[in-house]
């Protein structure tokens, strides 16, 4: 009851100012153009009527955003869910109310070595996981795939980079899965990939994620002022769900998609194309509008057989399983308590981790 009120209150209180395009031009984090205008929140004490409210400034400028097919309201749900579960701290800004001060501190973390490059790079001390990019190369109906991650863990941050090559045949793709990884502070939160399945029980996984320089780390408001990288994380199974489930210590909840093989053929090709889009143009990762959800519902939505909405289970993917479970794209048990209940690998991984048939194994 604490957290649900401790969210709401801070719903009640965000008045996030975001704007079409570019507001006024008044200054420049990294390319991103924001105002001069206080950001504020709105009082409580305001009236309902519409007349003037009383706002608290926190004497920082309101950033501007590109336009983005979600209210408001969702965006600040969104905002204080982040920032329930401590990316960041942030430097004083002056006396806030205690539990608003909680809330909202993590959101308006600043990066600590000021402000970078104005245009996304591929050209920059990266983590070693993520110091290499993967190409496709397409020769007919044969994709061979460049650079597939293979790292062994010992811990998330003590590993052994490896890498591979692996030719698919396009006629021999099978399935698509959506692997959902709740994240333990905030369930409502959760890391979305992908995994594609061809014949002989061989996957290949598509993590969509920030590419972290080293000695950095992940806050909402970076994501938003354009101070990371996007990186699709072309991986083996073996790394992609194991670091989740024996690094992180996090469930893992693997979904098998209702589309039929063109239909999957044409999502591989599609998300493999992106994958030499971004080696060749690199583009900034945002909290909100260029993420490992949106990413997805975007491809899923270039095949034009349907259409995912940006609903708040997008902007809160923690809630994605449902979402796709209540537009059928996923095989379903009675209920979607026992579909999730059966989707969840964690205890298969952990018993097949060393077995040559792994990704089928944590399958049956």
């Amino acid at each position: 009851m604490r957290l649900r009120g401790s969210l709401l209150r801070s719903i009640n209180l965000l008045d996030i100012y975001l704007t079409t395009g570019v507001a006024r031009k008044c200054g420049n984090f990294r390319g991103l153009a924001y105002s001069v205008r206080p950001f504020c929140f709105r009082s409580p004490l305001a009236s309902a009527e519409g007349s003037a409210c009383r706002r608290l400034s926190l004497g920082i400028t309101a950033i501007s955003v590109p336009a983005y097919p979600f209210s408001r309201m969702s965006i600040a749900a969104a905002m204080a869910l982040a920032a329930v579960c401590g990316c960041a701290g942030v430097p004083a800004v002056g006396p806030l109310d205690p539990g608003l001060d909680k809330t909202v501190r993590p959101i308006l973390a600043v990066p600590e070595n000021g402000v970078k490059a104005l245009a996304p790079s591929n050209d920059r001390d990266w983590t070693p996981d993520l110091a290499v990019l993967s190409r496709a190369e397409f020769n007919g109906d044969l994709v061979t795939v460049r650079n597939i991650r293979n790292c062994t863990y010992r811990t998330a941050e003590d590993y052994d980079v490896a890498h591979y090559d692996k030719t698919f045949d396009l006629n021999k793709i099978e399935s698509l899965d959506f692997v959902v990884v709740p994240f333990l502070e905030m369930p409502a939160l959760a890391h979305i990939a992908v995994s594609f399945g061809f014949e002989g029980d061989e996957y290949l996984g598509v993590s969509v994620e920030i590419r972290k320089e080293k000695g950095e780390q992940y806050a909402p408001l970076k994501g938003i002022m354009r101070q990371f990288e996007l990186m699709y994380v072309v991986a083996d199974e073996r790394d992609m769900i194991r670091v989740c489930t024996d690094q992180c210590l996090r469930g893992v909840y693997v979904y098998r998609a209702n589309a039929p093989k063109e239909v999957v053929r044409a999502m591989f090709v599609d998300v493999m194309q992106r994958v030499n889009e971004l080696a060749e143009r690199p583009e900034f990762y945002h909290t909100f509008t260029n993420n490992c959800t949106t990413n997805i519902v975007r491809h899923i939505n270039h095949l034009g057989t349907g259409s995912v909405p940006y609903d708040y289970r997008v902007l809160l993917p923690g809630y994605f399983d449902r979402l796709i479970y209540d537009l059928d794209m996923i095989e379903k048990e009675a209920s979607f308590e026992q579909t999730r209940l059966a989707a969840r690998v964690n205890r298969r991984v952990y018993e097949c981790a060393e077995r040559a048939d792994f990704s089928a194994a944590i399958r049956r």
